[in-house]
């Protein structure tokens, strides 16, 4: 009977496509499928902001007649000091969390897997040259590296997100050359080069497909952990500068007010931690759906 459960079973996977299988394994997770539908909303919802709150007469302009107001049925969230809504602010603040998260995290992701392919692939003088680079960023604090830049540049959503992708450059590169490493030996990369590929094509077609799988996973830490790094660096003042909502800003702005009006400070962050856990229960499901050990 167990037998013929096993061949049931491979017989489904057979009909399905490796993509279809790991969809499949996603769902079947509960926290992934949480966290996967709780950021789809968030980028509904920062996409539609700007058509639903306008950025000069509803974020950044002052209301002296609802200055502090208490979470209510009028504002959700309340209001801070300058009687901006928060709500709005947290909504439309989505739109430069993911921003910065998202297009650091992918900036860094192309550099890193160019520089993690080429490093793992030829080995010598290219991977020392790659690595030690990468061990001389690692010996630097990554929030030194985004102050200097940004300090150089300017507090804009552009300054940090450039600082905050060369952390990200530095992980996928190592990433992606242990994966190259494992996989340059198969047989199936001999036979390419039998078949006269060249290398760059053996490298776009073979070998960075097959490194997908730890790359995917990273992904979505990485987003939820440069989130996290732009809003502290905001709180401190070295990344997106006031008025705009950025999330990490928010919580600056409202801590003198802690005491007094803490939703100021308490909404901000429960939006970061929200959305990080969210990205963190994506990629814990995405590793156990990509893992092969982990097949049922």
């Amino acid at each position: 009977m167990e037998n013929t459960n096993k061949t049931s079973d491979i017989k489904q996977f057979k009909g399905r496509s490796l993509g279809q299988e790991t969809w499949r394994r996603l769902l079947k997770n509960r926290g992934a499928v949480v966290g996967m539908i709780f950021m789809i909303l968030l980028v509904i919802v920062a996409i539609l902001a700007e058509f639903i709150y306008n950025y000069d007469t509803d974020i950044v302009a002052q209301n002296s007649k609802a200055i502090f107001a208490s979470p209510s049925a009028a504002h959700i969230f309340g209001t801070d000091q300058f009687g901006r809504d928060i709500f709005a602010r947290i909504l439309y603040g989505a739109r430069y969390s993911l921003l910065i998260g998202v297009g650091s995290v992918a900036f860094g992701l192309v550099v890193g897997m160019i520089l993690g392919a080429l490093a793992g692939f030829y080995g010598g003088v290219i991977d020392n040259l790659v690595m030690r680079a990468n061990d001389i960023l690692y010996a630097i604090p990554n929030i030194m590296i985004a102050v200097v830049i940004v300090s150089l540049l300017g507090t804009t959503p552009f300054s940090l997100l450039l600082a905050l992708s060369i952390s990200a450059a530095s992980s996928f590169a190592r990433i992606v050359r242990a994966a190259v490493m494992q996989i340059r030996g198969q047989e199936y990369i001999e036979s390419a080069y039998a078949m006269g590929l060249p290398t760059w094509k053996v490298i776009l077609k073979h070998i960075i497909p097959n490194c997908l799988s730890p790359i995917i996973v990273q992904v979505t830490l990485a987003i939820g952990s440069n989130i996290i790094a732009a809003s502290s660096l905001s709180f401190l003042g070295v990344g997106v500068a006031p008025p705009m909502p950025e999330w990490g800003a928010m919580l600056s702005d409202g801590r003198p007010y802690i005491r007094s009006a803490p939703w100021l400070c308490i909404f901000p962050g429960l939006a970061i931690m929200v959305t990080v856990l969210a990205l963190n229960l994506m990629g814990d499901g995405l590793r156990d759906a990509l893992d092969p050990k982990l097949k049922k």
